[in-house]
Order: C-alpha cells, then structure tokens, then sequence
C-alpha cells in the first residue's frame, strides 16, 4: 500500500475552499491522508471571517479539536483584495453558520509551519495552498530550511491559456500576493500548479450537484446548496455550464494525480506591472531556456474528481 500523504491546506475559506476542506476530511477518513492542520491567510474575505469559516467547516466534517491556525492578515507589500462580491461578505455564501466549537489554535500560522516541517523528515509533508501564497511565503523567507521537508507544493492559482478571473491577465490567488507567489515559484521546491486553465474543466454542472444531494447526508446537502450560490457567479461571467470547482482540483492532485495532465515548465510571476500584476508568464515551449520549477496542469478527468468527491463527502456526517 502506497505511503499515507501528509497534507496541511493552506486555505481562505470561501465556497470552494469549503469544498476542498471537507473532501480532505472525506479523504482522511477514508485513509487516504493524514491530514495535519489548517493554516489560514486573508484573501477571498479578511482573516477575521477566514479563521472563523475554516473551524466551522471542520465543525461540519465532526472534527470539532482539528488544528486551525490563524495566519497573515495582509499579502507581503500590497493592500488586501477581497472577494467578497463572489463569496459573499461572511465568505461563505449559501450555508447556514454558526458560532465554531473547534478552536482557534494560540500559534500564528507561520510559526506553525516552520516548527512542523523542522520536525518532519526530509519530502515527507505534502502543503496544498489553495488561497493566497503569504504564509507560506512568509514560512520559507524565514527559515529557508524547511522547504527539505516538503515533499510538493500543490496550489491552486494561475492562469496561461484562459484569461484572468480578477484582471484581464491575473487569476484572483496569484493577484491578490504576487510577491509571495513568485518567491514560492522560486523556493525550489517540486510545485504542482493547478491554474484557471484546468479548473475551468472542472465545473459544477446540476447533475454533480444533484449526486452530492443523492449522498443522504448533512454535508451532501449543504456543500451543494453552498455550490449552487457560488456557481452562479461564475456561469454568468464565463458562459461555462457550470461554475468552475477550483480548490478540490488542488487536494485532488496531491491524492490523485493520475486524473490530471500537464507539462513542466519555468513559470514567474509578474510583481512590477499594474496592467499585468500577479500574471503567470509560463514558458510552456521552453523558449528562456530557463530551468523548470512547475507542473502547470492543464487537463482534468474532471467525472473521475467528482466521484472521489462525492465519495469523500459520504464519509462525512
């Protein structure tokens, strides 16, 4: 049997974020990862609302003593931005909230990561930022040490082939920390990419939706009560058949990575433009000659990630 993946989720949560987390909840229980902590970042709302929603969706999963730290509250030089117009104010859109019983961990997010990947062994930690880069950024800028640990970076963010969802050339996590992006991009570490460009393959239609009602569980039903207020954002901007599920496309590659495709390549991020801020330049034909430092994934069996979705959600209350 394969080694149990080790995996913190680095997260803001947002709609598709709740996704994400409760399919690694899903997936824990299945025995398919060990599933280490939460570290959260501003970004779709504040931290405030971002800290809170994590330990409510760990509530809902029954994971009411699951470790959750509270990370940075502003990207490393720019002013936040929301995005609060797709997510709602509160983040999370379509779901019924309530006061979290799963605690708020004392240690900042960072401090966090580098005692944890310190104490880890060498590549053992798989870490899935599915929001803004800052934390984890911040983590390797302060202790460069602990990228020996880290077995792969999986993230959500980035656009190439399909046009920005926040500017015309930036996806929404790439923008809104381009600085932190690019030093993650250039940490040396094995990175995993999972841009707009295969998200949008992975979309919401009614049938996966009606699948996660079918479930018979708590979880089933909100998770797709909660899609369905977050999609519709989405149908109508990109004209897709379905809002696009970006997050569950990062966990699902770090357990899954035979349902996805790619090529490797030399992606930086662009930090000094106003017009192209936060844009990803990936030399998908090896034309710098620069050496390769990401996966851009492109392609997604997107009826395979939908199953082991609705599959994880089973296992939950």
């Amino acid at each position: 049997m394969p080694e149990k993946i080790r995996l913190i989720i680095d997260t803001d949560p947002g709609q598709d974020d709740a996704a994400a987390i409760l399919m690694a909840h899903g997936l824990a229980k299945r025995g398919l990862i060990e599933f280490l902590a939460l570290t959260v970042v501003a970004g779709n709302v504040g931290l405030h609302h971002t800290a809170n929603n994590a330990r409510i969706i760990c509530d809902w999963a029954g994971e009411k003593d699951f470790p959750v730290y509270a990370g940075a509250t502003q990207p490393l030089v720019r002013k936040l931005v929301t995005a609060e117009e797709v997510h709602g104010k509160n983040g999370l859109d379509g779901a019924e909230l309530h006061d979290p019983v799963c605690p708020l961990q004392p240690v900042h997010a960072v401090p966090y990561l580098i005692d944890t990947l310190r104490k880890a062994d060498d590549s053992s930690i798989t870490i899935c930022p599915i929001g803004p880069l800052t934390n984890i950024a911040q983590a390797i800028t302060l202790a460069p040490d602990i990228t020996r640990a880290i077995k792969k970076i999986v993230m959500m963010g980035g656009n190439y082939f399909e046009a920005g969802n926040i500017t015309p050339a930036a996806e929404f996590n790439f923008y809104v920390d381009p600085h932190a992006a690019q030093i993650v991009m250039q940490s040396g570490v094995p990175i995993a990419v999972l841009p707009l460009d295969v998200t949008h393959k992975a979309t919401i239609t009614t049938a996966r939706m009606d699948a996660l009602r079918q479930l018979g569980n708590i979880n089933g039903n909100r998770l797709a009560g909660i899609l369905q207020s977050y999609e519709r954002y989405d149908t109508q901007k990109f004209g897709l058949e379905g809002g696009p599920l970006h997050d569950p496309c990062a966990v699902a590659y770090a357990v899954f990575p035979e349902f996805f495709n790619g090529k490797d390549c030399h992606v930086e991020i662009e930090t000094q433009s106003e017009l192209s801020m936060g844009s990803s330049v990936v030399d998908w034909w090896g034309t710098t000659g620069k050496p390769v430092n990401a996966h851009w994934v492109t392609e997604v069996n997107a009826n395979k990630l939908f199953h082991e979705l609705a599959e994880s959600i089973k296992q939950l209350p």
